[in-house]
């Protein structure tokens, strides 16, 4: 598909991102310069996108990996979070100091000790052959399985923060209450504490969906070449292809999607301030 857009592609767009860069909107020029730059504006870059399956194909594996993912944070996430919050004080700063600890080590090289231990000869494999519980090497890089395991490990602190931040303020007085109006601690769970946590459990998936929508490194290192989120398709257009006009509409799309769910969120935000008022 690079290729053939490579060839394909118009040579006054071609041209566009290939130096000597010439300013498509030149101030020097003062009125002239400026209308000049508006009538050169066009739809037709977004059209593409449109009309393009890969591109089409591109958001909406981005955004299925990215509700995926978020899923499975939360559901990992939101039992270690409310694990912390019932700890005794002294424990809860040793277990942020636990979650916190990935992040004093470089991202890159998180991911890269991932390859190593995935690979064909990695450490997962020698451990289930060393078990007996396979017969020869599994193929765990290059896959999707990969590519959320890389995604779950890198992101789950940014799940687990908020939701322990939102579980740790909760007064226990109101499971109490719970508690005494015959409510079981289940039941309790389900109307005291989860719907107190919802602020929480907003501010971690959007923490986590928004950048994983964007996310190049991991699908790029863990995750197949059969098909590219939008972020590797955004690097395959500035980069390679060097179709900038494209890269960059296709960029404004991802920002507008990414805005959406966060406007929605300040409106819930406000809105349940406002009854709480």
């Amino acid at each position: 598909m690079s290729a053939r857009r490579i060839f394909t592609r118009p040579a006054r767009l071609a041209a566009i991102a290939q130096p000597p860069y010439l300013p498509v909107f030149d101030l020097t020029q003062g009125l002239a310069g400026i209308k000049a730059a508006l009538l050169a504006l066009s739809l037709d870059n977004f059209k593409l996108l449109v009309s393009d399956n890969l591109y089409v194909l591109s958001y909406l594996r981005s955004l299925v990996v990215a509700v995926v993912s978020t899923s499975i944070l939360l559901l990992i996430g939101y039992p270690i979070a409310y694990g912390m919050a019932r700890l005794p004080k002294r424990w809860q700063g040793v277990a942020m100091m636990l979650v916190i600890v990935p992040f004093w080590t470089s991202f890159l090289i998180r991911i890269y000790a991932w390859i190593n231990i995935l690979q064909h000869d990695g450490l997962l494999n020698k451990i289930l052959l060393a078990l007996h519980l396979v017969s020869t090497p599994v193929v765990w890089l290059s896959t999707d399985s990969a590519m959320y395991l890389g995604i779950v490990y890198s992101y789950l602190p940014f799940m687990i923060l908020p939701l322990y931040a939102t579980l740790a303020k909760m007064d226990p007085a109101l499971l109490e209450a719970a508690a005494d109006l015959g409510a079981s601690p289940r039941r309790a769970f389900w109307l005291v504490t989860f719907p107190l946590s919802l602020p929480g459990v907003g501010a971690g998936a959007l923490l986590c969906f928004i950048p994983i929508v964007g996310e190049f490194v991991i699908p790029d290192l863990l995750a197949g070449s059969n098909s590219m989120m939008i972020g590797q398709t955004l690097w395959l257009e500035f980069f390679t292809n060097k179709d900038w006009p494209v890269a960059s509409a296709a960029a404004l799309v991802l920002l507008v999607l990414l805005v959406a769910p966060l406007l929605c969120y300040d409106r819930l935000q406000r809105r349940q301030l406002e009854e709480a008022r």
